[in-house]
């Protein structure tokens, strides 16, 4: 069983029509949400975008539970965890295991979005077929077995649509329903193409600082529109590292607001990738040799 799940391919015949119907559902709703503008609409899609890109999927889904490349205490874990459900990508355990599948066979058929296979489906056709975001327990057990252990994230991970709908409401209660097509529908199909762009666009065009075994690429229209996860060449070089932007100019937002948890104590063991640490530890390597 062990053999089967780690060489499943991740595209088949298979067709998720609940995502589809959905994914039209949200491009249609975005079209009518063009036509209700308003500043207070666009502020709320603007707050809810922040925190469901970059609090729920940039700073936890990804950086956090995927990688561990810092720690929080468990309340602003779960915190950030609800946060990420807001996006709309499923839950948590879900979402870490497509990852850590796509690191663990980057662009080969196992992959779970490989570029290889052609820029639309690495961009979305990827979640119409197969397994998708839709893991089973099987696959999830493999390869997130750390957060399935976790009963609050096993629940998280199956209720994971209850928060836009509370938010919804919220959103409904103070600015009707033109808000919620700003707050919810308009702002959650950016967020799922931005994500998307990190899927296909980054592993297409950009620059490539480090010579990895896969053609991943910094891209910096990409890491503006995601908080920073478009300087994905460095991210496939060092996945541990919580910081992405390795050079000045390398934007990186999610690594700014997490070097504040830092400072104020809501995050420890922070690893970063430094290029003068790297170069003086191998430096000391060479002379001890």
């Amino acid at each position: 069983m062990q053999n089967v799940i780690e060489f499943q391919p991740a595209k088949s015949e298979k067709l998720n029509w609940n995502t589809i119907f959905f994914v039209i559902l949200f491009h249609v709703l975005t079209v009518w949400a063009l036509f209700t503008f308003s500043w207070q609409n666009l502020l709320a899609a603007g707050i809810t975008w922040w925190i469901a890109g970059s609090w729920g999927i940039g700073l936890c889904y990804h950086r956090l539970l995927t990688h561990g490349g810092f720690k929080t205490p468990k309340w602003l874990e779960y915190f950030l965890t609800v946060c990420g459900t807001l996006a709309i990508q499923s839950g948590a355990i879900s979402w870490v295991t497509t990852h850590r599948k796509h690191h663990a066979f980057t662009e080969t058929e196992k992959d779970p979005h490989s570029p290889r296979e052609g820029t639309y489906w690495s961009h979305m056709g990827w979640i119409f077929k197969g397994t998708a975001q839709n893991q089973g327990e099987a696959a999830m057990q493999r390869y997130s077995p750390d957060l399935m252990k976790d009963k609050f994230h096993v629940i998280a991970n199956k209720y994971y649509w209850v928060t836009p709908i509370v938010v919804g409401g919220i959103l409904f209660a103070i600015g009707g329903w033109s808000m919620v097509l700003w707050g919810i529908f308009l702002r959650t199909l950016a967020g799922w193409h931005f994500t998307w762009l990190v899927n296909s666009a980054t592993h297409l065009w950009g620059t490539r600082r480090f010579d990895t075994r896969d053609d991943s690429k910094n891209n910096a229209l990409v890491a503006l529109v995601t908080f920073g996860e478009g300087w994905h060449n460095n991210h496939h070089a060092h996945p541990r590292s919580a910081k992405h932007g390795l050079a000045w100019y390398e934007f990186d937002v999610n690594w700014l607001q997490l070097k504040i948890l830092e400072k104020i104590g809501l995050a420890k063991k922070v690893y970063a990738f430094e290029f003068e640490k790297e170069e003086t530890a191998s430096g000391a390597l060479q002379k001890a040799a």
